[in-house]
């Protein structure tokens, strides 16, 4: 339907953590066809049931909301999908932000329920930060979808030559940049100087990685007692974010001597900036908000630039120091010319920055004759071996059809199974981040 016709805007978001409910959200909000207006688009949100199910807590400090909010299995939003929730051809544009198996499996789900249709939603996808690993298997994991969303010039260069590297189309690929990013430019030093260390729940991962981090803040804040040192934090001890945390800083600050000026912070990264002279990190995507406000940047080197951690991504960023430069009163001045290529649109230009995304969504909305089925690169054909065990484990078949036995969606969990789903969830995190570890330092003595 085009977008400039009376009918408001129907977007449906699916997302498997709270990082992605909240890139998924954002990107459909930024995504709305200029002849659109937010007021007269309706949001409805399907958080995939999994480890990483975001808690209440962790959706409110996100900020981002939505007219509807349900938790789902694969197999009951595609049912969901297939139905909707004013007949079938409700909704005008799908958000798929999940992990790559994830996307794959939703492609061949949704492939399957839009069959025979007249109409289907436009069906967005892409990543959430910074794309520094398994490039090639997560571009082709998201391949089918109607616009695969690349967050800077330099991505979007990079996903073309993958696709067209394997002879898949790779006209999907639109180049945008990160939602989330905004705020008011940084204008000079607050009172007092505040120091803000960007955890991540899995980089580094070691015990002896993540503890050296932790003391060279503290050692930071000590050195510096005229200025405010905090450690920025994702999630609470129990909840996870898109990757598993095993090793909270919470639990390995207890028992520490810390300095006054030193502290713990949760709440929204943006309002966190607001305050911060220096953010440092190993590689979070916080470093790209903080160099779009032009926030004085730091990339750790301390323990490597390593792909493993990410921060390989940041080569001539001039951000890469390490805690000594910092101590010392080291401050970064980033390359404008790589700051640009990474779609942070420090130049002022973010407002423009997702118009091809909007163009192509409203060409593809006012398409005659409705949009052809969905086509992954990966079929039982192509692969064989390996996307029938990607569809297996959201409970589908090679044709991308719910198996016997999937869990079925026309009716909600009772309140006894909503509290053994809540239990069993729990257990999940407390053996991910008590037992496992545990089992792990026995097997290496």
């Amino acid at each position: 339907m085009p977008a400039s016709a009376t009918k408001s805007l129907r977007v449906a978001v699916l997302a498997d953590s709270d990082t992605r409910w909240k890139w998924g959200a954002l990107t459909a909000k930024r995504l709305i066809p200029n002849e659109s207006d937010n007021s007269d688009v309706r949001l409805d949100g399907y958080l995939l049931r999994g480890r990483a199910t975001p808690t209440a807590r962790q959706l409110q400090e996100v900020g981002v909301h939505a007219d509807s909010l349900r938790e789902v299995t694969a197999v009951e939003f595609l049912r969901a999908m297939e139905a909707g929730p004013e007949g079938a051809e409700s909704y005008d544009i799908l958000v798929l932000s999940l992990v790559g198996g994830g996307v794959q499996a939703m492609l061949h789900g949704l492939r399957s329920a839009f069959a025979g249709r007249e109409k289907r939603p436009v069906v967005v996808t892409g990543y959430v930060g910074v794309v520094y690993e398994k490039l090639a298997d997560g571009l082709l994991l998201r391949h089918g979808a109607d616009l695969v969303l690349a967050n800077s010039r330099q991505d979007a260069d990079r996903f073309r030559a993958v696709y067209d590297g394997v002879g898949a189309d790779s006209s999907s690929v639109t180049e945008v940049a990160l939602p989330f990013l905004g705020g008011e430019p940084y204008e000079g030093e607050h009172e007092p100087y505040t120091v803000v260390f960007a955890a991540q729940p899995s980089v580094p991962e070691s015990r002896k990685d993540r503890t050296y981090l932790l003391n060279r803040l503290i050692r930071h804040a000590r050195q510096h007692p005229e200025r405010e040192v905090l450690l920025k934090l994702r999630s609470k001890p129990g909840e996870h974010t898109t990757h598993i945390e095993e090793l909270p800083y919470q639990k390995l600050v207890q028992g520490k001597d810390v300095p006054a000026n030193f502290r713990l912070v949760y709440g929204h990264m943006g309002e966190v900036l607001d305050r911060t002279d220096l953010l440092v990190t190993v590689s979070s995507t916080a470093a790209l908000e903080a160099l779009h406000r032009r926030i004085p940047t730091v990339v750790l080197t301390d323990l490597g630039v390593r792909e493993t951690f990410g921060n390989h991504h940041f080569v001539g960023s001039g951000c890469l120091a390490s805690w000594d430069q910092l101590d010392a009163g080291h401050r970064p001045v980033p390359d404008a010319e790589w700051v640009s290529r990474q779609g942070v649109a420090a130049d002022g230009s973010y407002a423009t920055a997702f118009d091809a995304g909007r163009e192509r969504i409203a060409k593809l909305l006012a398409r005659p004759g409705g949009l052809p089925p969905l086509n992954p690169y990966y079929t039982p054909e192509t692969a064989p071996g390996y996307l029938p065990g990607i569809l297996a484990r959201h409970h589908l078949g090679p044709d991308g059809v719910p198996l016997p036995g999937a869990p079925a969606a026309d009716k909600a969990p009772g309140p006894v199974r909503q509290i053994v789903r809540r239990a069993a969830r729990g257990a999940y995190r407390h053996g991910v981040q008590r037992v496992a570890p545990v089992i792990r330092r026995m097997g290496e003595l």
